[in-house]
């Protein structure tokens, strides 16, 4: 394994691991608008609206990413849809995301005892007022655990935005790798620098879960 050749990748891993961040996390808070709006829908029970969310999370949790992508970069285009790589690899992000954020919320909601509700309504609050203010925030605390873990997953997903041109992570060591054959030496880097990317996340997700678990049971 060759140091020198190694040192001189770093900075195109450097300039691969922002791209990589920033689309990743733009995907994220996607996912996270996508995921609660779709899951007040289902709490609303509005009709139409209700199925389609269904339908849409249903789609998206039943498709790979990957056949995703490919749709909204290549598919689209034929319709007069054009979007650029960046934009597709945040929406796609954010599409998937939006599914299993829309579960996992769903399961937070299911936690929360009906007596809330009932409680809060019999206190004067509209249904509304009383999701938003007294359900939704026990929810969405019951559901760390899972956001934390969809977090991981999506930014893990990124590993995909190479097949539609974006000079993410993936994409630069294959580029390399082609180029120069130096399998070994970019394959380590690559993991490094997705080390460097999910580990932190990762690490934070456990300390926040251990709080919230002290805090709820007061160890």
């Amino acid at each position: 394994m060759d140091l020198a050749v190694m040192q001189s990748y770093l900075p195109l891993y450097r300039d691969a691991l922002f791209l990589t961040l920033r689309i990743g996390w733009q995907g994220v808070f996607l996912a996270l608008v996508f995921g609660l709006v779709c899951v007040i829908i289902l709490h609303l029970k509005i009709p139409v609206l209700k199925t389609l969310t269904g339908f849409y999370v249903e789609l998206f949790r039943n498709t790979p990413l990957l056949v995703q992508l490919f749709f909204l970069y290549f598919a689209l285009p034929r319709i007069g849809i054009r979007m650029t790589p960046e934009f597709t690899g945040c929406l796609g992000l954010g599409l998937i995301g939006g599914a299993y954020m829309t579960e996992t919320f769903r399961s937070g909601l299911e936690s929360v005892p009906k007596i809330q509700e009932e409680s809060a309504q019999s206190l004067g609050m509209t249904p509304l007022l009383a999701f938003r203010h007294v359900i939704l925030p026990q929810a969405v605390a019951s559901s760390v655990p899972g956001i934390l873990a969809n977090v991981i997953f999506l930014l893990k997903e990124t590993s995909v935005f190479s097949t539609i041109s974006l000079m993410d992570l993936m994409f630069t060591a294959k580029d390399l790798i082609g180029m120069y054959a130096k399998t070994i030496e970019c394959l380590v880097l690559l993991v490094i620098f997705y080390l460097i990317m999910l580990l932190p996340v990762s690490v934070a997700g456990s300390v926040l879960e251990r709080r919230l678990r002290h805090a709820e049971f007061g160890d």
